[in-house]
C-alpha cells in the first residue's frame, strides 16, 4: 500500500484512532529504517539524523493529507506561529529518544497528541521496539501496584533534583530510562509508579505522554501541582510529573515541604 492509499484509508478515522495509527506506523518505519541502516554500516549520528527526518516527513505528509485544516507543532519542524490562532493543533515528537534509537536501545518512542481549545483531547505513544502503542481511547488499564516500595523512573543522563527529593522522601526503588514517553509508559505498564522531571523539556516531549496518562487515570501536572499548558507561545515546559494518584500528595510534600495546591 502506498502512503497516498494509507492516508486515504485514515480519513474516516476519529482523532483517537488516527493518533494510534500515526504512532504505530511511524514506529514501524523507524524500526525498519534502523535495521536497514545498521546493516549498511551507517554511523550512529547518521542514523539519528535520518530517523528524525524520516519520521517528521512522514507525519507532515500524513497530516497534510488526512487533517489538512489542522496546525502541527513538531520537534523537527519550524514553529508556525499560526498555530496560536488555531483551534486544533497536533503536537508531535516524531522520534523521542533519538540517542536511544541511535544506540540500538528499546527506550525510545513516537509521540502524537491533539490539542483543542486549551486541552489535550487525543493522543498516542508508541514504543516500537516492543511493538506497543498506548492511546487515549480506549484508555489504558493500569495494572495493580506491585511491591511495597514505590518505583521511580528517571533520566539516563541525570538525576533531577526533584526526583532525588521524591526518591529519598518516599524511599523509592529507582531506575533509569531514556525517552520521556518510555518513562511515562512504564507506569502504564506497571513497571514504575512515579516519573518526576524538573530539568525542562519542550511541549512535544510531554504532550502525548500526558494525554495518554490522564486518560488512564494517572495524575499529571507541573511539579507544583498546577495543570500543564500547551500550544503557548513559548514551547518550553520547565517541569512535570506523572504518577499513580495515591502518590500525588506525598510527591508534592517531598518537593515543597507541604502541599502547594
Amino acid at each position: 500500500m502506498t502512503n497516498a492509499e494509507l492516508f486515504d484509508s485514515w480519513k474516516s478515522l476519529n482523532d483517537h484512532d488516527l493518533a494510534i495509527e500515526l504512532a504505530r506506523v511511524t514506529g514501524q518505519l523507524l524500526v525498519e529504517h534502523r535495521e536497514v541502516t545498521i546493516e549498511r554500516g551507517t554511523t550512529q549520528w547518521q542514523l539519528k539524523d535520518s530517523g528524525d527526518l524520516l519520521a517528521h516527513n512522514f507525519l507532515m505528509d500524513a497530516f497534510s493529507a488526512v487533517r489538512p485544516g489542522d496546525a502541527v507543532l513538531s520537534e523537527e519542524g519550524a514553529d508556525d506561529r499560526r498555530r496560536l490562532s488555531s483551534d486544533r493543533v497536533w503536537i508531535v515528537d516524531p522520534l523521542d529518544g533519538t540517542n536511544e534509537y541511535g544506540e540500538g536501545r528499546a527506550d525510545w518512542a513516537v509521540h502524537i497528541a491533539l490539542w483543542e481549545r486549551d486541552a489535550l483531547t487525543a493522543g498516542a505513544v508508541s514504543l516500537p521496539s516492543i511493538d506497543a502503542v498506548f492511546g487515549t481511547d480506549p484508555a489504558v488499564a493500569v495494572p495493580p501496584k506491585e511491591g511495597a516500595k514505590p518505583r521511580l523512573v528517571t533520566s539516563r543522563n541525570r538525576a533531577p533534583y526533584a526526583a532525588v527529593l521524591v526518591s529519598e522522601h518516599l524511599d523509592c526503588d529507582a531506575f533509569r530510562l531514556g525517552s520521556a514517553g518510555a518513562k511515562a509508559m512504564s507506569i502504564l505498564m506497571g513497571e514504575a509508579d512515579i516519573y518526576v522531571h524538573d530539568g525542562g523539556m519542550y511541549q512535544w516531549d510531554s504532550a502525548a505522554p500526558a494525554a495518554v496518562a490522564l486518560a488512564a487515570g494517572l495524575h499529571v501536572s507541573r511539579i507544583d501541582g498546577s495543570p500543564l499548558e500547551y500550544n503557548t507561545p513559548d514551547t518550553w515546559l520547565p517541569d512535570f510529573f506523572v504518577c499513580r494518584p495515591e502518590y500525588t500528595d506525598a510527591i508534592l510534600h517531598a518537593i515543597w515541604g507541604r502541599d502547594p495546591r
